[in-house]
């Protein structure tokens, strides 16, 4: 594998390992502030975090040792309104500036697992921070989230709020595929 791509994937398994510990802790703040939907959706977004950092884990399996992963990680955790704000500037990085960046390299690197992955983050990344943005106008007006059944694929870590479609639209896995967050 190229050195740029390798070190872009271990940079994002980086950054969705720490987003999956921060959303299980921001989940534990909003089940304490009386926002168990919200709290359902981290846990739910944290378990795509876990997806996607061990799809890009495992295209590093050639590699053996320590690596030093530079990853984008939001510090400073509060309530949940403050949590989820967090959570969103977490999101908009991925969504404009590094999986853009890292899938646009490994395309050029032809490196088609990294590519994958990445790919599948991205498209991901992108609903999580609808849902957490319809999260957050609840919290404001200091009521919890109305959200139906949080739905993962544990393949490619997709997410949606209602039931499963019968094919993932990122990576093709099936109904049975997903696990569901009610």
């Amino acid at each position: 594998m190229k050195m740029m791509t390798e070190q872009h994937l271990i940079n994002a398994f980086g950054g969705e390992s720490q987003a999956h510990m921060r959303y299980l802790h921001f989940a534990d703040q909003a089940d304490k502030e009386n926002f168990p939907n919200v709290a359902r959706l981290f846990r739910a977004i944290s378990h795509a975090e876990y997806v996607h950092a061990g799809d890009h884990y495992h295209e590093l399996r050639h590699l053996e040792g320590g690596f030093v992963a530079n990853s984008m990680a939001a510090f400073g955790p509060g309530d949940t309104k403050k949590n989820l704000k967090l959570a969103i500037m977490g999101e908009n990085f991925e969504i404009t500036e590094m999986y853009p960046t890292y899938m646009e390299v490994a395309k050029f690197q032809e490196e088609k697992g990294a590519l994958r992955t990445f790919t599948w983050a991205y498209g991901t990344e992108k609903m999580h921070k609808k849902l957490f943005e319809k999260a957050k106008e609840s919290v404001d007006k200091n009521s919890d989230a109305d959200l139906g059944p949080i739905q993962v694929c544990k393949i490619c870590g997709y997410t949606l709020e209602g039931e499963a479609p019968d094919k993932c639209p990122l990576c093709s896995a099936t109904k049975k595929d997903f696990i569901t967050f009610k």
